[in-house]
């Protein structure tokens, strides 16, 4: 009887600690629900820069106009946004600054390269390309990049985001 206790307990010994590493993992950047690294996931991401002087001008593809540091101390990045979806929260590691995708570029899409907007092409040229660690913030929703980039497919860039969106299984937000 007693080695029957046993093995009871150490089975639930052994659920019980399972349950804590998968929780520990989670916590630590682990890969959520969406798809995604987990909230807090260390990045290093190829960066590149770009102002309102290119296509596009000072609006973002939400319609908003790109911002320096202007809001909540937050600064405006463009993504593929099949890979780096719209409303992404991250935070650049060596300067400490907050960075949200609220754009896209032709030249972005199937690149795994953040796009970080700044005023002028003279620091627009100084910026080059870096490799940066990025810690993510917020993941931002597929859902609704797939909404917003659905009327815009006459674009071929647009329609390449689209299409591997929906090779994801994302649905667009309603």
């Amino acid at each position: 009887m007693n080695l029957i206790k046993n093995r009871v307990c150490w089975r639930l010994l052994l659920v019980v600690a399972a349950a804590a590493s998968f929780v520990g993992c989670a916590s630590q950047g682990g890969v959520s629900a969406g798809g995604h690294p987990g909230k807090g996931r260390h990045m290093m991401v190829r960066t590149t820069a770009y102002t309102q002087t290119e296509p596009g001008g000072s609006n973002n593809a939400i319609g908003t106009r790109l911002h320096y540091g202007n809001r909540e101390n937050e600064f405006s990045a463009a993504s593929d946004w099949s890979w780096m979806p719209l409303g992404t929260r991250f935070r650049m590691v060596e300067n400490g600054r907050v960075y949200v995708i609220e754009d896209y570029g032709s030249a972005l899409v199937g690149r795994q390269t953040v796009d970080l907007y700044v005023p002028s092409r003279g620091i627009m040229r100084n910026w080059g390309v870096r490799t940066v660690d990025i810690e993510i913030m917020e993941w931002g929703s597929k859902a609704m990049s797939l909404k917003m980039l659905q009327p815009r497919t006459h674009n071929r860039h647009v329609g390449v985001m689209v299409a591997q969106l929906r090779r994801q299984g994302v649905t667009p937000a309603i």
